[in-house]
């Protein structure tokens, strides 16, 4: 149940501490740095070059109920990300923006194989995006904040470049990059096409989680974890599939959403990306109360903020508005996330304990 806190305003969830594991750069640019880099770098592929009209654009485009469509719109923020000086300005401006939205860690993911089409390496892409991290956390440090950003690096589903993209996350595991994932389309394209990959990563006792549960149901599910060895679920949301609930009220979890829950396998769950790409049909409606509800380690993201329109605040006041949640609420999805991050236990713990328990205090 939702807890008693006051009416909660946008400025006081934006000053909460926030923990954001699900995030794509190529889905989070700022329209106006759209619009300068295709101008600086000759991609002339744009609807518009006006900021304004062109953020719009993004969100209308990406609100088509549908996956395919809503990957589409990555063509215009993919092809303005083709140089170091392009991918070093959006990493640092990602920071930036994800500090001043109370972000304290971040798990940022982007496929380098999607960058190279001007003939960077793929180290090359990898070191320029570090760079731009560092740069941004540099500025946030610099102006009085504080931000920890890991790398997730993706490899696309539907190529068959994921051992070579799990072996690129295994090399820069000490340069920022804390985990790997496939994305892209779901279905045609399961997981267990890139078993190989799993398995060296799990050689490498390296961390990946999935894209599973979003636009294909149970099986991308099933096969994430129990071929796969995934350590989280990108969305996860359908998982909900496998819970009945009888008129009286009373809940039945089939075997795998209870595998799911006992085990306590995040799902990083996207609400309002959710409801653009068709697989929930409103915020009322999504699945996430019934999850919270039942405990399932439920974690709140922005999956791409451009697209969405959404920042991690908004995400916070809709659940607010729609479902009454307060402070504690989001304590409980922030302290899910930080437990749930790829970085090492004492720094997880450091999070928990020295910014994040405090920062909510200091709000209530």
């Amino acid at each position: 149940m939702p807890d008693e806190s006051p009416v909660l305003t946008s400025e006081t969830l934006r000053r909460a501490p926030k923990v954001l594991l699900h995030d794509h750069l190529d889905g989070g640019l700022r329209p106006a740095t759209v619009a300068e880099l295709a101008d600086a770098t000759g991609y002339a592929g744009l609807p518009t070059t006006d900021p304004a009209e062109l953020g719009s654009w993004f969100r209308r485009a990406a609100d088509s109920g549908s996956l395919v469509s809503y990957l589409e719109t990555f063509a215009h923020t993919c092809g303005v990300m083709q140089t170091e000086e392009s991918l070093v300005r959006v990493a640092a401006e990602a920071v930036e923006d994800l500090a001043a939205d109370g972000v304290v860690y971040a798990e940022v993911r982007y496929a380098p194989e999607l960058f190279v089409e001007r003939g960077l390496s793929l180290d090359a892409v990898v070191e320029a995006v570090q760079a731009g991290f560092t740069e941004g956390t540099r500025r946030v440090a610099a102006n009085g904040g504080g931000i920890r950003v890991g790398t997730l690096l993706c490899a696309m589903r539907q190529h068959a470049r994921a051992l070579e993209i799990a072996s690129l996350a295994v090399r820069y595991r000490d340069a920022g990059v804390v985990g790997f994932d496939i994305a892209g389309p779901e279905d045609g394209f399961p997981p267990t096409r890139n078993l190989d990959a799993f398995e060296y990563l799990r050689q490498n006792n390296a961390h990946f989680t999935i894209h599973a549960g979003e636009a294909f149901g149970l099986p991308s599910i099933w096969e994430a974890i129990q071929h796969c060895g995934a350590e989280r679920l990108g969305h996860g949301v359908r998982i909900v599939e496998d819970v009945k609930t009888d008129a009286d009220g009373t809940v039945h979890l089939g075997r795998l959403a209870a595998y799911v829950r006992d085990r306590r396998i995040p799902l990083e769950i996207c609400p309002t990306s959710n409801v653009q790409t068709g697989t929930v049909r409103s915020i009322a409606e999504h699945p996430l109360a019934l999850l919270k509800r039942l405990r399932f380690r439920v974690t709140v993201n922005t999956d791409n903020r451009l697209m969405s329109g959404c920042t991690m605040t908004s995400e916070f006041t809709t659940l607010h508005e729609t479902f009454g949640y307060g402070l504690d609420d989001f304590r409980w999805f922030t302290i899910n996330a930080m437990k749930s991050a790829f970085i090492d236990f004492d720094a997880r713990l450091a999070l928990i304990d020295d910014v994040i328990k405090p920062g909510y205090a200091a709000l209530a």
